[in-house]
């Protein structure tokens, strides 16, 4: 394996752990903030850094259509052209492709399709997704897949499936090895237990440097998707990172954590901090709410975000309310800081073998939610 992974600290089927890439480490549990186009929405590089940050998500079919990977690569590669310099792991452009079903064709090869930016027609395949990650320099390749859409039935999950099992076999022979970088497979099956437990065997059989669980957070709501973790984790190898994809709220991390998952990414604290939301301890904020308009305390009062470090509520639903980009980047940051914040909490009751008391805290003072002003 080209990636070194190592648990560090085990409590239940939660881990704590250290993966080690080209572009620096990463503490896990860890959360990835979006930066599908190169760039986190409203923030600087550093600023990201400064949240505890330590990996981004980008995206192939995003930056293959604009600005290109060609040109990426010539200058140098996604993290010298977004001036982040730590781990980058890439979505392989799956997805993204699965939502254009009115604009594209999915067969053995790979996917044809048309751009939503401007029309042009492109073609993606297990081997062009593998290199065009290479091309951006990603640290953490993902395997071209199908996201199987939901609902849909067992048959058609299982035909999908077994698709991306091929692909990721393809993605596989594509991928150059080399020291700091790896390759992640993506189990697919929808919520049928067996299909993702044949999912999960194939790609233990392919062999690959990390594991993510995909197509759930894609309409089948919480409880179906923790019960979908319960019978798919156990069959993923102890020694590699663990990947739940596009996954979510605050309560689902919690709860993911403590089945054994390493890694997230959603786009849920970026979206929300340009919507108004903020998630603090004690549940998320609608910074819209009339409630907020003469309030002089910060959205958290634990929190040392730049956010809450000297503004009020007051201050920032002033903002929202004239539409000034300052809110929604305070906002993000935020949000940022929090789920960062959060996976820090989580690392820590893990080793200290805390985490139900942790859990029971966490659920218990979300529960209260926000305090009124006086």
């Amino acid at each position: 394996m080209v990636l070194a992974f190592s648990v560090t600290q085990t409590d239940g089927a939660a881990r704590s752990g250290r993966l080690e890439t080209a572009h620096g480490a990463i503490d896990t549990p860890a959360f990835m903030p979006v930066g599908t186009a190169a760039t986190v929405k409203g923030m600087l590089p550093s600023s990201v850094r400064d949240t505890g940050a330590q990996i981004l998500l980008g995206n192939t079919y995003h930056l293959m259509l604009r600005p290109g990977a060609d040109r990426i690569e010539a200058l140098g590669g996604l993290h010298n052209f977004m001036q982040w310099h730590g781990p980058i792991l890439t979505d392989s452009g799956g997805y993204q492709v699965m939502s254009l079903k009115d604009l594209r064709k999915l067969d053995e090869n790979g996917v044809r399709f048309r751009s939503h930016i401007d029309g042009s027609y492109h073609t993606l395949s297990p081997e062009s997704s593998i290199r065009i990650q290479h091309q951006l320099d990603a640290d953490i390749t993902m395997a071209f897949d199908e996201c199987t859409p939901f609902p849909v039935t067992s048959e058609v999950a299982a035909d999908s499936m077994r698709l991306s099992m091929r692909w990721a076999g393809r993605s596989k022979e594509a991928f150059v090895p080399r020291d700091g970088y790896g390759l992640f497979g993506i189990v697919q099956g929808g919520v049928f237990d067996d299909l993702r437990r044949d999912s999960a065997a194939a790609l233990v059989d392919i062999g690959f440097d990390g594991y993510a669980v995909g197509g759930l957070a894609v309409g089948e709501g919480q409880v179906e998707m923790l019960r979908v973790l319960d019978s798919t984790v156990p069959e993923l190898p102890k020694g590699r990172p663990r990947y739940l994809m596009g996954v979510g709220k605050p309560h689902d991390l919690v709860e993911a954590v403590r089945r054994g998952i390493d890694m997230f990414d959603c786009v849920l604290p970026t979206r929300s901090g340009r919507t108004s939301q903020a998630f603090t301890r004690r549940g998320a904020i609608n910074l819209r709410n009339a409630r907020h308009s003469a309030d002089p305390r910060p959205l958290d009062e634990a929190c040392g975000c730049p956010a809450c470090d000297g503004f009020s509520r007051a201050y920032l639903q002033h903002l929202v309310k004239a539409g000034e980009m300052l809110g929604a980047m305070l906002l993000t940051w935020h949000n940022l800081h929090y789920y960062q914040e959060l996976m820090v909490g989580l690392r820590a009751a893990i080793s200290a073998g805390s985490l139900e008391a942790f859990v029971a805290d966490f659920t218990e003072t979300q529960a209260k939610g926000d305090i009124p002003p006086i």
